[in-house]
C-alpha cells in the first residue's frame, strides 16, 4: 500500500497515486457539497476501475474544510481516521435561533442583544470544555429507526432525541462584532458543532445558530494541505488521457 500523505502535505504536487492498493486523499470540501457529492466525484473520475472510495467524518453541506477520503484498500482504515480528533473555525450570530441551528432553516425567534457584554460570551464557553452532552440536532444525519433525523424533520415529524457523550477540549472565542462571533473549537468524533453553538445561545439566555465552519484539522491532517475537488478530478482524468 502506498502512502503520499507527507508529500502530499509537504508540497501538494500531485503524486503517482496507486489509488486500487489504497491512497488518503485530502479534500477542501466545497460550500453546499455533501461529503458524499465527494466521494462521489473521485469514485467517477476513477472509472473504468470499480474502486471503494469512502470518506472519513462528515461535514454538513453548508460546512467547508477538510475532508478525509480513502480510496482501495486504505477504506478499512476510516473507522480509525474518523475516530481523530477534529478542529473547527467558524462564525455564529447570536440574537435569533433557527430549527436546524444553523442557514439551512430561517430564524424562527429573535432576542435582544442589549444585555449581551463581551465579558459574558467570552465566559459562556466554559460549561462546555470538558467531557460534555449534547443533543443531535433534529435536522441532522443521525438515524433513528433506521430513517435519518432530518427526513423525518422535513416532514414536520418530532423525534425523541438521545443524549450523546462528546469532549471538547478547546472553546475559544476570536472575535466579537455583534450579531457575529467567531470561534475556534477542538472536539471529539461525533460532537455536533451546531448543537454546542445552539446551547452557547441558550448558556447567554439568548438565542445562537451557526453561520459559518471550516473544518481546519483532523487528527494530524491540516486543511491548508487539501486539494481542491476539481484540481484532484482534473488531475486524475489528465492522467488517463495523457
Amino acid at each position: 500500500m502506498t502512502d503520499h500523505r507527507e508529500e502530499q502535505a509537504a508540497s501538494k504536487v500531485f503524486p503517482d497515486f496507486n489509488f486500487a492498493e489504497g491512497e488518503l486523499l485530502l479534500i477542501n470540501k466545497p460550500y453546499e457539497w455533501t461529503s458524499f457529492d465527494v466521494v462521489g466525484k473521485i469514485r467517477n473520475s476513477l472509472k473504468p476501475l470499480k474502486l471503494k472510495v469512502g470518506h472519513a467524518g462528515t461535514l454538513d453541506p453548508l460546512a467547508t474544510g477538510l475532508l478525509i477520503i480513502c480510496t482501495g484498500k486504505l477504506t478499512k482504515q476510516i473507522d480509525t481516521f474518523q475516530a481523530e480528533e477534529k478542529e473547527y473555525t467558524g462564525t455564529m450570530v447570536l440574537g435569533a435561533t433557527t430549527p436546524s441551528f444553523d442557514l439551512e432553516t430561517v430564524v424562527d425567534q429573535q432576542f435582544s442583544l442589549d444585555n449581551l457584554t463581551e465579558e459574558a460570551i467570552y465566559s459562556a464557553t466554559a460549561p462546555f470544555i470538558g467531557d460534555i452532552q449534547q443533543y443531535p440536532p433534529a435536522h441532522s444525519a443521525v438515524k433513528v429507526n433506521g430513517e435519518r433525523l432530518y427526513v423525518k424533520a422535513r416532514r414536520g415529524e418530532e423525534t425523541e432525541l438521545r443524549l450523546r457523550n462528546v469532549t471538547v477540549p478547546a472553546f475559544e472565542i476570536t472575535r466579537i462584532a455583534l450579531p457575529e462571533v467567531d470561534f475556534r473549537i477542538v472536539c471529539s468524533k461525533g460532537t455536533y458543532i451546531r448543537s454546542l453553538i445552539s446551547d452557547f445561545g441558550k448558556q447567554l439566555n439568548n438565542g445562537a445558530y451557526l453561520s459559518k465552519l471550516v473544518r481546519t484539522r483532523s487528527g494530524s491532517f491540516l486543511l491548508e494541505n487539501a486539494f481542491e475537488v476539481k484540481e484532484l478530478v482534473d488531475y486524475i482524468r489528465s492522467k488517463k488521457t495523457g
